[in-house]
C-alpha cells in the first residue's frame, strides 16, 4: 500500500507545488481535484480544481504526469464529488458531462481511478434514487470502460447539514446498494472506502473490507470522533447531524492498525488516502499541512517504509 492526500483542504496551493511539498514528506500519491472553474458550488472542500479537465489534449496530460513523475510522485486518482442525481435537470447535465470529461482526462493521463459519488435527491427514498441512478449512470459507466478507468464510488451518505436531510446526496452509502451498483453496473464500478462513514452508520469496517475486497478501488483514510453529549441530544435518527467531527487518523475512534492490517489480508495494494477535513487543523496552509503529517504519522507507522 501507498500513501497518498487529497489535494482539496489546498485550494490556492498550485499542483506542482502540492506535489514538491507532498513528495518531500514521503508522500507517493496524490487524489487531484477536477471540479469546473464554475461550479458555484460552496460546501468545504468542493468546487476546487487543481487540474482543468476542459478539452485537456494528450499532450498537455502526459506534461502533467511528467511534472509529476519529476518530483516522484504520481496520481492515484482524480476527484470530483458533486451530486450526479441533482433534482434539477439542466444541472445535473452539467455535472454529467463533467463527470465524463473527468474520466476522459484520467484515461489521458493513464490515471486508473476516478473516485465520485453517485449522487441522490434528498427529497426521495433510497429505492427512488437507486432507480435513477440506474437512469442516469450507464452512460457514465461506458465512457469509463471505453476509457479504461475505474470508478470508485465515495460511501458517504453527504448528509450534512438540514437541507440534505432525511436521504443525504449520494444514495450509494450501505452494502445493499453496492451489491446492486455492482451488479447492475459490472467491474468499472467499485467503491472509494472511507471507514468514517462506516463507523457513525454502525456498519462493520472491517466486515466491508472483507465482502468488497474486489470492489475497494481507492480508500480515504479519515478519523472520526462521535460526540456523545451531541448524540445524547440528537438520537441517531438525525443522521449524524450534530454528533460526528471528522478528525485526523488518530483523533477518532477507528482502530486503524485493524484497518490496515484487514485490507493488507485481503490483497489490498493500492492507496491509502488522507482526506484532511479536521478543523482544527485549518485557517492556513501551515496547518493543514501539519494536520496531513500528523495523518501520515500515524499511518505510516502501520506500514513497511521509512519516513
Amino acid at each position: 500500500m501507498k500513501l497518498g492526500l487529497l489535494t482539496a483542504p489546498l485550494p490556492d496551493v498550485p499542483l506542482l507545488e502540492i506535489a514538491e511539498w507532498a513528495a518531500s514528506e514521503k508522500f507517493e500519491m496524490l487524489e487531484v481535484c477536477c471540479w469546473p472553474k464554475s461550479s458555484g458550488v460552496n460546501r468545504r472542500y468542493a468546487g476546487i480544481t487543481h487540474i482543468e479537465v476542459e478539452d485537456l489534449s494528450k499532450d498537455r496530460g502526459q506534461e502533467i504526469v511528467g511534472q509529476l513523475k519529476q518530483r516522484k510522485i504520481e496520481m492515484s486518482a482524480l476527484g470530483y464529488y458533486p451530486n450526479n442525481l441533482h433534482p434539477d435537470p439542466e444541472q445535473r447535465k452539467l455535472v454529467n458531462e463533467h463527470t465524463k470529461k473527468v474520466i476522459k482526462a484520467a484515461g489521458v493521463m493513464g490515471v486508473p481511478v476516478v473516485s465520485t459519488f453517485i449522487g441522490a435527491d434528498a427529497s426521495k427514498t433510497q429505492d427512488e434514487n437507486w432507480a435513477d441512478a440506474q437512469k442516469v449512470w450507464p452512460d457514465i459507466v461506458k465512457v469509463a470502460t471505453d476509457s479504461n478507468v475505474k470508478i470508485a464510488i465515495e460511501n458517504c451518505p453527504m448528509i450534512f447539514s438540514k437541507d440534505e436531510w432525511p436521504s443525504g446526496h449520494n444514495v450509494a452509502y450501505s452494502p445493499r446498494i453496492w451489491r446492486e451498483m455492482f451488479d447492475k453496473f459490472g467491474p468499472t464500478v467499485g467503491l472509494n472506502l472511507d471507514p468514517s462513514h462506516l463507523l457513525w452508520q454502525m456498519i462493520d469496517i472491517e466486515r466491508v473490507i472483507r465482502e468488497f475486497a474486489s470492489r475497494i478501488y481507492h480508500t480515504h483514510v479519515k478519523d472520526l470522533e462521535i460526540d456523545r453529549e451531541g448524540l445524547y441530544n440528537n438520537g441517531i435518527m438525525s443522521a449524524g447531524i450534530g454528533w460526528q467531527r471528522p478528525r485526523l487518523p488518530g483523533y477518532g475512534e477507528i482502530n486503524w492498525a485493524s484497518f490496515v492490517a484487514t485490507l493488507s489480508q485481503v490483497g489490498y495494494e493500492g492507496v491509502l488516502c488522507i482526506e484532511h477535513e479536521d478543523r482544527r487543523f485549518e485557517g492556513t496552509n501551515e496547518k493543514v499541512k501539519q494536520g496531513f503529517l500528523i495523518a501520515r504519522n500515524q499511518i505510516a507507522a502501520l506500514l513497511p517504509m521509512s519516513l
